[in-house]
């Protein structure tokens, strides 16, 4: 069984996404920006998701955090519930 440890913003519109990917990318805090932006419950945490198993998050999300690189900040990734920033701390296989 495939986990990870991830972290995520969840925000409305694409433009916004990409606002907070640069200023995270320039040196902003994640969670800070996930707990003053992130529509998502996680926001209150700094947007940490916790243990996530394959198959556990919405399709697009799930194929992201499984497929894309460790250690880094992606998207804006669409789902139904809105625009993500994603970052996957590590990945385990057990």
């Amino acid at each position: 069984m495939k986990s990870a440890i991830v972290r995520h913003i969840l925000v409305k519109d694409k433009e916004l996404a990409e606002q907070l990917k640069k200023k995270i990318q320039s040196g902003a805090d994640f969670a800070k920006i996930a707990k003053q932006h992130s529509t998502c419950p996680s926001a209150k945490k700094g947007g940490e998701l916790g243990e996530i198993k394959k198959g556990q998050l919405v399709a697009p999300i799930d194929k992201a955090v499984f497929t894309l690189a460790e250690r880094e900040l992606h998207g804006p990734i669409k789902s139904q519930f809105g625009w993500h920033l994603l970052e996957i701390k590590f990945r385990m296989d057990f």
